[in-house]
């Protein structure tokens, strides 16, 4: 047991550790930590653990007991992501359908839209991303140009997306489109729920500096999604939208850091370097970055369970979050020192060279720092919304 577990913690910490050691291990090596690769393979073994889980209960251990959840606290749901982690389970994949799909439909869907897509994705069934940013519409999410027409009883989409995780392997996706001509800013833009195996939607991989190719850029070529996959209102859709954001935001910065402290202290040791007295310093203010933004989570997600609502916290923990990533990377090479310059080197035993994880570290915090909103656009929000400062003047 954890320190810090109460004994209703423990109790429930040892209930999900025998059951991790009984059904992960066919899943993944203990101690062991792979990189998530967005490949149709690694989907495959995603949707295997993801319906495993939820055989157990531990699949969506947060939703509300009426959507298949347990209506778990974010503390009890932390425990249980910290024992999955001690295996090398396919964790990732389902974040978007459960942590931010499913809490958008559970506010803004029809009863049948929760019939048809909460239990698919609790299970394993579908594979989510996010089609929202475009290659002119970033941090900048208003000004997206993707237009969907209304023909017939359907809505035809024509448009590009760009930096969507996971849409390699994804079933579904959530979209935004502009569904008023002449439309500007938030308004005239609908939420949509496409299928991502229909004639029009084509995926492209875009392979990142650590030659991983999590993002993919997704063009959409007269894409026909019927009436019945529009969520909220038609022209309201930054409404919808913006319930995803914050669960978005939310869902970044509820990562699982203390794996990476871990992983950093461990490689420290081995190394023989964990005596040097300033990188013990670097390391001990990691720590402490990664504690704050865990017990910061934990406050704001239970706040959120109980009946609040996610407002400037979530940029806050997304803020904290990008600025521990690049804290993160920064240590990670210094205790790499010379060797983190180095390629290859003995393999382990899932393939990865002895040092990748750690220079992943450094080299892969840009999209923790970048996606789900800029580190300037998070400190914009905590300024306007929670500070009541002025907005920043609009260019002419």
């Amino acid at each position: 047991m954890s320190a810090d577990d109460t004994p209703a913690e423990a109790a429930l910490r040892a209930e999900v550790r025998a059951w991790m050691e009984q059904h992960a291990a066919r899943f993944g090596r203990a101690e062991r930590h792979v990189r998530m690769i967005d490949t149709v393979e690694h989907g495959a073994l995603a949707r295997a653990w993801q319906a495993e889980l939820d055989g157990g209960g531990w699949s969506v251990p947060t939703w509300p007991e009426a959507f298949g959840g347990r209506g778990m606290t974010s503390n009890e749901a932390r425990i249980i992501r910290e024992e999955e982690t001690r295996y090398a389970t396919p964790t990732g994949l389902f974040q978007v359908a459960t942590l931010m799909v499913g809490p958008t439909l559970m506010a803004h869907g029809t009863p049948e839209q929760r019939d048809r897509f909460l239990p698919a994705m609790r299970r394993g069934e579908h594979i989510w991303c996010q089609l929202f940013s475009e290659p002119d519409a970033g941090s900048d999410l208003a000004s997206l140009r993707t237009r969907a027409e209304r023909e017939g009883g359907a809505w035809v989409v024509t448009g590009q997306k760009v930096w969507t995780s996971g849409a390699v392997a994804s079933d579904w996706a959530i979209l935004l489109a502009r569904t008023e001509p002449g439309s500007v800013r938030h308004q005239g833009i609908t939420y949509f729920l496409c299928d991502m195996r229909s004639p029009g939607v084509e995926v492209r991989p875009l392979v990142q500096i650590n030659r991983a190719a999590h993002f993919n850029e997704v063009h959409l070529d007269r894409v026909v999604i019927p009436d019945d996959c529009v969520v909220g209102e038609v022209g309201d859709g930054w409404t919808v939208a913006r319930t995803t954001l914050g669960a978005e935001r939310m869902m970044i910065g509820s990562m699982n850091v203390a794996d990476h402290v871990a992983e950093l202290i461990a490689v420290a040791r081995k190394a023989g370097r964990a005596d040097d007295p300033l990188l013990r310093q670097d390391l001990v203010d990691v720590h402490i970055r990664g504690t704050v933004l865990r017990y910061l989570g934990d406050r704001v997600l239970e706040a959120v369970r109980t009946g609040g609502q996610v407002g400037p916290e979530a940029s806050a923990i997304k803020l904290g979050l990008s600025t521990f990533m690049g804290r993160l990377g920064e240590v990670a090479t210094r205790v790499l020192d010379g060797d983190g310059l180095l390629e290859g080197g003995p393999a382990d035993a899932v393939g990865h060279d002895r040092y990748g994880r750690l220079q992943d570290m450094f080299l892969g915090q840009w999209s923790s720092r970048i996606g789900g909103g800029t580190e300037q656009i998070q400190r914009n929000l905590i300024g306007e919304r929670a500070l009541g400062l002025p907005r920043d003047p609009k260019p002419a």
